[in-house]
C-alpha cells in the first residue's frame, strides 16, 4: 500500500529535484499559475453536544474529582511493551492512578452485596413486627413535626432522584439519536475520501499543464529577444551614445542659427546703414524750415521772442545718434558658414542614432539560429515531462484505492443496520432501568400526594380514613421495589462508571490534548525493531522521523498527503526527471550568443570634419563691442515725438496766427518722420542685437565645444566597439537568469503545491475525528458517562428516600392498636405513658 501511495505522487515531486539555488540576481518576471483545482469537503469534524453540553461538562467535572492524576504515559508505555509488573512500583503506580475508580467501585459493589441483604433483613424483620412492622403507632407530641420533616426530606429525594432519572434518560435518548446520525457522518466521510482520490488526477495534470505557462512566458521572452536583450544592451551604452549624438545634433542645430544670425546682421547693417543717412538728410531738411520760420518777424514780439529762442536754440539736437556706417561686415563668416552647410551634419547624426535603435533588430537577427535551437529544447522537455505522466500507474493505484474505498463504505453499509439494531436493544435496556427507577418515583409521588391529601390531624391512628392508608401503602410498595431494583441500577452503574470514565480518562483526554499521540510515538513501542513505527509501515525507514502527532497535525491544517506522510524519503525522483539538467542545456545554448555591434557608426569623419570647419569659420573674430556699442545708442540724439510735443506746446503759447500754425505742421512733420523712419530702424537695431549677442553666445569658446562634441562621439563610438563584447556577455547573463527563473518559479510553485494543495489530507484527519473524538468520546462516552451519572445518582438517592418513606409510612398508614390517655395522669396534655396499652382497633379486627 506504502508503494502504490508513492507512485501515485510521484508525479507530484518530479520538481522538487532541483537542489540549486535560484542564481538569477535580477528578479524574473512573475508568473501566474493560478489555482490548484480542489473540491470543497463536506465533513466539518466537530460536534457541538447542544443543551446536553452542561451534563457533560458536570461529568467531566465530576471524573477530574474522582480522578485528577495525570495521563500516565509511562505505565501506558509498559503496558504496550509488554513490560508492565517488571519495576516492583509499577502496580503501587496503577493503584494510586486508579484509586478513584477503585473506591468508588468497592463502595458500589459494596451496595450491591449490602443493600439486597438490609432489605431482606428488614423484610424478615417487619414480618416479625419488627423494625416498624407491627400497626401500632406511640403517640408523641412533636408527630406532626416529624412526618412534615419525613415528608420533606422524602419530597426532595425524590425530586433529586427524579433529575437523575431525566438525566439518564436525555443521555440514553441522545446516544440512540446521534447514532442514528451517525451514517450522514460516515457517508459525508466516504464522500470527502472519494474527492480526495478522485480530485489527484485532475491536480496531477494541472501541475504539468502548467509547464506550458512556463514554457509559453519562455518562448515569448525569446521571440522578444531582440527588444529584450538587445534593448538591455542598447541601453548599456545609452548612458554615452544618446548625449553625444544629442549634442552633435544640438551643435547641427546651433550651425543653422549662426548662418541665420549672420544673415540677419548682414542686412541689418545694409538697413541701417541706409535709413540713418535718409533720416539725417530729413531731420537737415526740418531744421532749416524751422530756422526759417523762426526769422519770421513774427518772433521779433515781445510775447513770442523768448518762446522763439528757446525754439532756435533746441534744433541743434535735430541728429542722428548711432552711425552704423563704420561697422565691420560678416560676409566672409557668413560664406565659410554656409559652406559648412553643404554637408547636412543632422542627417549623419540621424544615422548614427538610427544604426543605434536598430540594436535589438540587429541582437534578433543575430541569435536566430540559437534561439530555434533553444525552442526545440523546451518543446523536447515538456514532452519528456508528458511521457513520464503517463508512464505512472495512477489510475490502477486510484482504482485500488478507489476498491478499498467501496469495500468499506459497502461494509458500513452491511453492518451499520446490525448496529443500530443493537442499539435498539440497548436503548430499551437503558430505559427499562429508568422505567424502574420511574416505578419507585411513582409510588413515592403517589404515597406523598395520598398521604397528604388523605391525612386528618384530628384522627386517631386506628381511624385514619383510606386515601391516608393507602398513602402509607404506596410509600411501602416504593421501598420494596427500591430493594428489589436498587441492586441492580448499582450494578449497571458500576460498571458503565468504570468504562466510560477509563475511557474519558485515557483515550478522549488524551486524544484531546493530543497527548495520545506522544505515546504512539514513543521509540520501540509498537514495534520493538523500529524506531518509528508509523515510518516503518509507510516508508520501510523506521529512522525517519514521521510521527503520528506531526501526520495528525498537518492533516489537520490540510497540507499535502507527500509533504505529510515524508515521501520524498520513499522514491528519488532525480532519476526520473531532472529539471536542473534540462536547465543547464538552456543555459548553455544562451551563453553561446555572440552579438556584433561593430557596424554601428555614430559619425563619420565627414561630419566630424563639418564641426570643425563651423569651428574655423571665423563667427569668434566679429568686433562684438562695436555692434553692440552703437546697438545701445538711440537712434537720434533727442525723442522726435517729444521733441514734438514740446514744439506743439510752445507754439501754443505764441500768439493766434501764421507763426503759431507754421510751427505746429513743423511738429507734425518731425512725428511723420519718427514713425516713418525711426521706429523702422528702431525694429532693424533690435534684429541686430538679438543676432549679434546669439553670434556671440555660439562663437564663445566655440573650438572647445566643437572638440568635446567630437571626443563624446569617438568615445562613445569606442566604448561600442571596444566594450560591446564585454556588455553583450553580461546582459546576456541577465537575460539567462530571466529565462532559468522561469523555471524556477515554476519548480517552487509546484513545492508549495504540493506542500499545502496537492492531495491535501484534511478527510484523513477527519475520519479520526470522527471515529475518536466524535463517535467514541462525544457520542458514546459522553452519553454513557452522563447515563451512570444519572442513574448512579438516583441509586445513592434511594437510600434516604427508603429511610423516610419507612418512617413516613407510619404516620399515613391505619394502625391496628393506639395508645390510650388516661386524662387524670396525662392532665389532657396529650402526654402519653410508656405503661399505658394498646386497644384493638374494632375495624380491623374479624
Amino acid at each position: 500500500m506504502a508503494m502504490e501511495l508513492g507512485l501515485l505522487l510521484l508525479l507530484l515531486c518530479r520538481s522538487t529535484i532541483s537542489e540549486v539555488q535560484p542564481s538569477h540576481k535580477s528578479p524574473p518576471g512573475t508568473l501566474d499559475f493560478g489555482f490548484v483545482p480542489a473540491k470543497t469537503y463536506d465533513t466539518n469534524a466537530y460536534h457541538e453536544p447542544g443543551s446536553i453540553g452542561i451534563l457533560f461538562r458536570m461529568v467531566h467535572a465530576f471524573l477530574y474529582l474522582v480522578q485528577p492524576n495525570s495521563f500516565p504515559q509511562d505505565l501506558i508505555k509498559k503496558l504496550a511493551q509488554q513490560k508492565f509488573g517488571n519495576v516492583q512500583g509499577d502496580y503501587q503506580k496503577a493503584i494510586y492512578y486508579e484509586i478513584g475508580f477503585i473506591v468508588s467501585a468497592v463502595l458500589g459493589l459494596l451496595f450491591v452485596l449490602f443493600l439486597p441483604l438490609v432489605g431482606l433483613c428488614f423484610c424478615m424483620c417487619r414480618c416479625c413486627d419488627n423494625c416498624g412492622g407491627e400497626m401500632h403507632q406511640r403517640q408523641k407530641k412533636n408527630a406532626d413535626c416529624r412526618r412534615g420533616c419525613f415528608a420533606t426530606f422524602l419530597f426532595v429525594a425524590s425530586l433529586v432522584i427524579s433529575v437523575g432519572v431525566l438525566c439518564a434518560y436525555a443521555a440514553n435518548q441522545h446516544l440512540t439519536s446521534q447514532i442514528r446520525g451517525a451514517k450522514n457522518l460516515l457517508q459525508s466521510n466516504f464522500k470527502d475520501m472519494r474527492i480526495f482520490l478522485d480530485d489527484m488526477p485532475g491536480q496531477i495534470d494541472y501541475l504539468v499543464s502548467q509547464y506550458n505557462t512556463t514554457k509559453n512566458k519562455a518562448l515569448a521572452d525569446l521571440n522578444n529577444v531582440g527588444p529584450l536583450l538587445g534593448g538591455r544592451v542598447q541601453e548599456r551604452f545609452a548612458k554615452e551614445v544618446r548625449p553625444a549624438l544629442d549634442a552633435t545634433l544640438t551643435m547641427a542645430g546651433a550651425i543653422r542659427e549662426t548662418k541665420e544670425a549672420l544673415e540677419n546682421v548682414s542686412v541689418s547693417v545694409e538697413v541701417l546703414q541706409e535709413g540713418t543717412e535718409r533720416l539725417q538728410a530729413n531731420l537737415t531738411d526740418v531744421k532749416t524750415h524751422l530756422s526759417n520760420t523762426l526769422s519770421d518777424s513774427a518772433c521779433s514780439t515781445a510775447q513770442a521772442a523768448s518762446t522763439c529762442n528757446i525754439i532756435r536754440n533746441s534744433l541743434s539736437q535735430l541728429n542722428i545718434n548711432a552711425n552704423f556706417c563704420g561697422l565691420p561686415g560678416v560676409s566672409t563668416q557668413l560664406a565659410k558658414v554656409n559652406d559648412v552647410l553643404k554637408t547636412d551634419l543632422s542627417s549623419l547624426v540621424q544615422k548614427g542614432y538610427a544604426a543605434f535603435n536598430d540594436t535589438p533588430d540587429l541582437v534578433q537577427n543575430q541569435t536566430r539560429n540559437i534561439l530555434s535551437d533553444i525552442k526545440n529544447l523546451l518543446d523536447f522537455v515538456g514532452s519528456n515531462i508528458t511521457s513520464f505522466t503517463k508512464r505512472l500507474p495512477v489510475q490502477k493505484v486510484l482504482a485500488d484505492f478507489t476498491i478499498y474505498l467501496t469495500q468499506g463504505e459497502a461494509y458500513v453499509q452491511d453492518y451499520f443496520p446490525v448496529v443500530e439494531q443493537y442499539d435498539f436493544y440497548r436503548w430499551l435496556g437503558c430505559l427499562i432501568l429508568c422505567c424502574m427507577v420511574i416505578l419507585i418515583l411513582v409510588f413515592y409521588y403517589l404515597g406523598l400526594l395520598c398521604g397528604t391529601c388523605g391525612y386528618d390531624k384530628h384522627a386517631s391512628p386506628t381511624t385514619r380514613g383510606c386515601v391516608s392508608n393507602t398513602g402509607g401503602n404506596f410509600l411501602m410498595a416504593g421501598v420494596g421495589f427500591s430493594f428489589l431494583f436498587s441492586w441492580v441500577l448499582m450494578i449497571v452503574v458500576a460498571i458503565t462508571f468504570v468504562t466510560g470514565g477509563n475511557v474519558e480518562k485515557l483515550v478522549c483526554e488524551p486524544f484531546e490534548d493530543r497527548t495520545l499521540f506522544k505515546v504512539l510515538d514513543t521509540p520501540y513501542l509498537l514495534n520493538k525493531h523500529w524506531r518509528n513505527y508509523l515510518s516503518g509501515i509507510v516508508l520501510k525507514n523506521p529512522e525517519i522521523n514521521l510521527t503520528f502527532e506531526k501526520v495528525y497535525s498537518d492533516c489537520k491544517e490540510n497540507k499535502g498527503i507527500y509533504t505529510t506522510l515524508h515521501l520524498e524519503n520513499l522514491f528519488n525522483i532525480n532519476e526520473f526527471l531532472n529539471i536542473s539538467m534540462y536547465t543547464e542545456d538552456v543555459s548553455l545554448k544562451i551563453e553561446h550568443i555572440h552579438v556584433n555591434l561593430s557596424n554601428i557608426v555614430l559619425l563619420d569623419e565627414i561630419g566630424k570634419q563639418n564641426l570643425l570647419n563651423f569651428s574655423s569659420s571665423g563667427i569668434d573674430g566679429i568686433n562684438f563691442a562695436a555692434y553692440l556699442t552703437e546697438i545701445n545708442k538711440s537712434v537720434t540724439r533727442v525723442d522726435l515725438l517729444s521733441f514734438a510735443n514740446d514744439l506743439e506746446a510752445r507754439a501754443d503759447q505764441l500768439p493766434k496766427g501764421a507763426l503759431e500754425n507754421a510751427l505746429k505742421g513743423h511738429a507734425n512733420s518731425i512725428r511723420m518722420i519718427h514713425n516713418q523712419q525711426v521706429i523702422p530702424l528702431e525694429q532693424a537695431m533690435s534684429t541686430l542685437n538679438q543676432s549679434i549677442r546669439l553670434l556671440q553666445r555660439t562663437s564663445s569658446e566655440l573650438m572647445v565645444k566643437v572638440k568635446n562634441v567630437i571626443s563624446a562621439v569617438d568615445a562613445a563610438q569606442v566604448l561600442i566597439n571596444n566594450n560591446a563584447s564585454l556588455v553583450i556577455v553580461q546582459e546576456t547573463k541577465k537575460y539567462m537568469d530571466m529565462i532559468i527563473g522561469y523555471f524556477e518559479q515554476y519548480v517552487e510553485w509546484v513545492k508549495e503545491s504540493i506542500t499545502m494543495e496537492v492531495a491535501a489530507c484534511k478527510p484523513i484527519a477527519n475520519v479520526i475525528d470522527t471515529a475518536v473524538d466524535i463517535f467514541l468520546c462525544s457520542y458514546v462516552i459522553d452519553s454513557v458517562n452522563t447515563f451512570w451519572f444519572g442513574l448512579g445518582g438516583c441509586s445513592i438517592f434511594l437510600i434516604p428516600a427508603i429511610i423516610c418513606a419507612v418512617k413516613l409510612s407510619k404516620y399515613y398508614r391505619r394502625m391496628d392498636t393506639e395508645d390510650v390517655y388516661d386524662d387524670m395522669e396525662n392532665g389532657n396534655n396529650g402526654y402519653h405513658k410508656e405503661h399505658l396499652y394498646g386497644i384493638h382497633n374494632p375495624v380491623m379486627t374479624r
